[in-house]
């Protein structure tokens, strides 16, 4: 069973930093993409970034390109999202999600596996 957990939320002022984390185990997590989703209370969940396999692609949303960085480290089944200069409207759980081919993809349905979430909170 694939299980992805999340780690590294908490609460920051605004133009703040913060690096989440996300522990993969139980399929190998190097063959396939990985993505980082979010969502604001009384909003859908939105797309945030995706990177493929190896590390060498990345895909961010508008919103938080330029400030949001994704990386992987296989050796470690671990993906991390470098969160730089955040704002209010960043303020949301944030999942990461486990997807089904090598390259990533922002369509939800793509990704069959997610992890329980951490909040992230950004004050003005």
């Amino acid at each position: 069973q694939v299980q992805l957990v999340e780690s590294g939320g908490g609460l920051v002022q605004t133009g703040g930093s913060l690096r989440l984390s996300c522990a993969a185990s139980g399929r190998t997590f190097s063959r396939y993409a990985m993505g980082w989703f979010r969502q604001a209370p009384g909003k859908e969940r939105e797309f945030v970034t995706t990177i493929n396999y190896s590390g060498e692609n990345t895909y961010y949303a508008d919103s938080v390109k330029g400030r949001f960085t994704i990386s992987r480290d296989n050796a470690k089944n671990t993906v991390y999202l470098q969160m730089n200069s955040l704002k209010p409207e960043d303020t949301a759980i944030y999942y990461c999600a486990g997807g089904s081919m090598r390259y990533g993809s922002s369509d939800p349905n793509y990704y069959y596996y997610w992890g329980q979430g951490t909040q992230v909170t950004v004050s003005s």
